[in-house]
């Protein structure tokens, strides 16, 4: 019979070399190009069902935070103005921290629920905290 450790140590040798330690959500960078003045975006969409929300909820946030004309055509995301990635990126994630993640356990497994009196809160399926967010 083997003791503890000698089984600990088989355990240890037999894990696979790469455990990642990282997140376990990851949020995708923006892809697009440059049209002229406009700028196009053609991954919001998959970044807003990522993040678990409608891509009409991340593209008003968006609109409002970069002080920009918009609109959503044929899965393509149209701005009105140049717009650098790297900007765009940033909001992106202060979207997600301010709509996504729970500020009591910091997991993504949030959902937007609207109550009576028209307040919107981010209800977290881990933990179960509630808060009321801002309208966009």
């Amino acid at each position: 019979m083997q003791n503890y450790e000698d089984l600990l140590k088989k355990a240890e040798e037999e894990l696979p070399e790469n455990i990642s330690g990282g997140e376990r959500f990851v949020i995708e960078k923006v892809k697009g190009h440059l049209e002229g003045n406009k700028t196009v975006l053609i991954n919001l969409v998959k970044i807003a069902k990522d993040l678990g929300r409608t891509t009409d909820h991340l593209l008003k946030y968006l609109l409002r935070e970069l002080a920009t004309p918009g609109k959503l055509i044929r899965g393509r995301i149209i701005l009105g103005t140049k717009v650098s990635a790297l900007k765009i990126n940033k909001k992106i994630k202060k979207y997600a921290s301010e709509f996504v993640f729970c500020s009591e356990c910091n997991k993504p497994d949030t959902e937007l629920v609207e109550e009576k009196g028209g307040i919107i809160y981010l209800k977290c399926l881990a933990c179960g905290a509630k808060k009321p967010v801002k309208k966009i």
